[in-house]
């Protein structure tokens, strides 16, 4: 079944670390099967009880998935292949505007911050045994929180969004727990959730957020949390609307229980306000990252959220990393204080490109979406044939497929770098390359 490679050894460690070195080396494809547990057995002299407890610890470590009596099969995007390995190098003089980065020029220079927080650090050096929550943060972050309708809660500081949501999980479920994600969704997240162990239960949303109905059919099915993008969501460009936070709050409180987490990665570039669905949560959590307004490479993220889900996060990070770097944390500082951003500004470039390219599809019958951010996703007929298409004439674009669990196929085109004369010739090839689609939600 699985041609010239061999699966080996006689502990349950050891079968999972033979196949998990198979993956990492290209000798199990995504989507491959594995063989029957029984048959594995057999073949290396072992108890089928050692083969169940390997493929067992390779599902909860997002490895395999497995399907009952159709068998275990190597996950489409395993935890132990690198996010790397699902890219492309972008042939010279091919556009890429595939990789989601924010436009350089709209950074702010952090120079003078990161002079300001070696000098704070010269004066009171950071050590063993101090806060881990630099007390200025704290105290501009919780403002900007309350001037947003966020609850009250307490404020910890993580490595990105994505440690942040993931220690969230961590604190709250146990593997095998199904977790309520956005589909389309950011593919970082949607490759974390199976990679805890957890089980990734797709939720379809339209341009106001999650659908109101999806979400009430996960909870109701059993999902223990929900993650939901507030903003700039992650490839379509959603944002939650007033209406629609209502709708959904009244789901959440019907589902007491469930754990909520609001990803606002999309502060400082977006100008259309929060709709926070935490009012009246028990256990929440809401992330504010500082990658998209100040630079990824900054890897702070503020988390609030109710005392009991703040206070076991940063138990457990003092167990691990201990804190996020202090002089991080003073450069945010100093940038928050100096009002480094102009976010009406950023907001406004961003909104110019994206509204643009979506008006000029929309002017070649093409379908596309995006209220907020810097990504416009366009649903195609097919991904692997736009794509080809699209970097043949010249534009690298992120097929679909790495942000979707089960909902229709699209493109996402990352707006970021892209000036008035490229609209024109890029809806052209978009809609070259796709043809008109017929007007649809994509759920």
């Amino acid at each position: 079944m699985l041609g010239e490679y061999r699966i080996e050894g006689r502990r349950a460690s050891e079968i999972a670390a033979s196949v998990e070195r198979a993956i990492g080396a290209g000798e199990l494809e995504p989507g491959q099967l594995l063989p029957p547990l029984r048959e594995l057995a057999t073949h290396l002299g072992v108890n089928p009880n050692t083969v169940a407890a390997a493929y067992r610890t390779l599902r909860d470590r997002g490895v395999i998935e497995t399907a009952g009596r159709r068998g275990s099969r190597v996950r489409p995007r395993p935890s132990s292949t690198a996010r790397d390995a699902g890219r492309f190098d972008v042939p010279e003089g091919v556009r890429n505007i595939a990789n989601g980065n924010p436009d350089v020029a709209l950074l702010p220079p952090l120079a003078d911050a990161l002079a300001a927080a070696g000098r704070h650090n010269a004066e009171r050096p950071g050590l063993y045994g101090q806060e881990s929550v630099d007390a200025d943060l704290a105290r501009l972050a919780r403002a900007a929180l309350d001037a947003d309708g966020v609850p009250d809660g307490p404020i910890a500081v993580l490595s990105g969004s994505l440690d942040a949501i993931e220690r969230v999980l961590a604190a709250h479920l146990r593997p095998g727990d199904p977790v309520a994600v956005e589909d389309p969704g950011w593919a970082a997240l949607l490759d974390l959730v199976p990679a805890l162990g957890l089980r990734p239960v797709p939720v379809a949303v339209d341009d106001e957020g999650p659908l109101p109905e999806a979400v009430e059919r996960a909870l109701s099915g059993g999902a223990r949390a929900i993650i939901v993008t507030c903003r700039a969501q992650n490839p379509t460009g959603a944002v939650v609307s007033t209406a629609r936070a209502a709708e959904l709050r009244t789901v959440l409180a019907a589902h007491p229980g469930v754990l909520l987490i609001e990803d606002d990665h999309g502060s400082g570039i977006v100008d259309l306000p929060l709709q926070s669905l935490a009012v009246g949560t028990g256990s929440w959590a809401l992330v504010r990252s500082v990658a998209k307004a100040y630079g990824p490479d900054l890897r702070i993220a503020v988390l609030t959220g109710d005392a009991l889900t703040v206070d076991r996060v940063r138990g457990r990070q003092r167990l691990g990393p201990g804190w996020v770097s202090r002089l991080l944390q003073r450069a945010v500082v100093h940038l928050w204080e100096t009002g480094a951003v102009d976010a009406a500004r950023v907001a406004a470039g961003y909104a110019e490109r994206r509204d643009a390219l979506v008006r000029a599809l929309g002017e070649r019958g093409v379908e596309a979406h995006g209220r907020s951010g810097f990504n416009v996703w366009v649903p195609v007929p097919d991904e692997t044939a736009v794509v080809a298409r699209l970097l043949h004439a010249g534009w690298a674009v992120a097929p679909g497929a790495r942000f979707r669990i089960s909902s229709p196929p699209g493109v996402r085109i990352s707006i970021s770098t892209l000036t008035a004369d490229d609209i024109g010739p890029l809806a052209d090839a978009v809609a070259s390359a796709s043809g008109p689609a017929p007007g649809r939600r994509y759920d």
